[in-house]
């Protein structure tokens, strides 16, 4: 028998203010149409005032833990990932701990910008498998509204806020690949890609959070081709080819991206989850919000094998293969 991370809940939140791409027309040289032509962005979601990335997270692992039918205290562990925390320090997930009233376990952050969510999920994995924790709560939340230049056309009318969240709990398996729960994982990074995605400023830099910077056209290169790399690597180790993949779960970054991605993988579009028209590009929060709005749809079902993958700052990236 085999340990596996099974996922036993799942949850989103937006908040309420819905910014459609009409609105930036009133402060930028941009159009519906060129912003709708390039990413596949419609609308997005900004955190009103006050409204902090703790405050999205809650929300999420409050919804994540009813979906699973649990209490806050029969978590283990809560792992965050996010770019964007409330304060350089404590971490978001000591905050979520306190806000659900978990008196017991621990909580930390991970760090790996879009890519985080993917590398959250492999720690969560990684401390069940070692027997560190029984049930552990990832979540991925952001609010990059706080870090856009809004001068920039480029960048600003890309991103939006949210988060999502998952329970995974500890269950054996046969061992093989016809096991419910998390199955491989594969991460990757290169500090040489810098440049392309970053934001200007920070703690032993500037002493303020600064703003985000990237080159999309080298990012889309590159994304591609990591993309669908990392999934190929993360399928082979379980011996599964594309032909078995039910859902494709990606970063909701570009819509070209993502049709790039599955067109090397050679996955139609109509098995690949699709949120970015609504919610943009929410980074470490895209893949467990597109989770979860993918089971609120109908589309993932029980047994369904799922491919997620991401690409993000650093240049980080990598895929994780579980069957829901």
């Amino acid at each position: 028998m085999t340990l596996r991370a099974v996922v036993k809940g799942v949850g989103h939140f937006l908040p309420e203010r819905i910014v459609p791409n009409s609105e930036f027309e009133k402060t930028l040289d941009t159009s519906d149409e060129w912003i709708r032509s390039r990413s596949g962005i419609e609308r997005r979601h900004f955190a009103a005032e006050g409204q902090t990335t703790s405050d999205l997270g809650y929300e999420a692992a409050r919804a994540a833990l009813e979906n699973a039918g649990m209490q806050a205290d029969d978590i283990d562990a809560i792992v965050v990932a996010t770019s964007t925390p409330d304060l350089t320090f404590p971490s978001v997930a000591t905050m979520l701990q306190n806000k659900l009233g978990m008196r017991r376990g621990f909580g930390f952050d991970v760090q790996a910008v879009c890519a985080g969510f993917i590398y959250a999920l492999t720690n969560a994995n990684a401390l069940i498998l070692s027997g560190q924790c029984k049930t552990v709560m990832v979540v991925g939340a952001e609010t990059f509204s706080r870090i856009m230049d809004w001068e920039d056309r480029s960048t600003c009318v890309l991103f939006g806020d949210g988060a999502g969240a998952l329970v995974l709990q500890a269950e054996t398996g046969s061992g093989g690949n016809e096991d419910r729960g998390v199955l491989s994982a594969d991460l990757n990074s290169d500090g040489r890609f810098k440049d392309m995605l970053f934001v200007d400023g920070g703690v032993s830099t500037t002493g303020s959070s600064g703003k985000l910077r990237m080159q999309g056209n080298a990012l889309f290169r590159q994304a591609v081709e990591k993309l669908t790399s990392t999934a190929h690597t993360a399928l082979t180790k379980i011996g599964l080819t594309d032909d078995a993949v039910d859902w494709i779960v990606p970063h909701q970054a570009n819509i070209r991206i993502i049709q790039g991605t599955a067109r090397k993988m050679g996955v139609p579009m109509d098995r690949v989850i699709v949120t970015v028209q609504d919610h943009g590009n929410t980074s470490a929060a895209s893949i467990p919000l597109a989770m979860s709005i993918g089971v609120e749809r109908g589309q993932i079902k029980p047994g369904d094998l799922l491919v997620a993958e991401a690409i993000g700052g650093g240049l980080a990236w990598g895929a994780v293969v579980l069957r829901w």
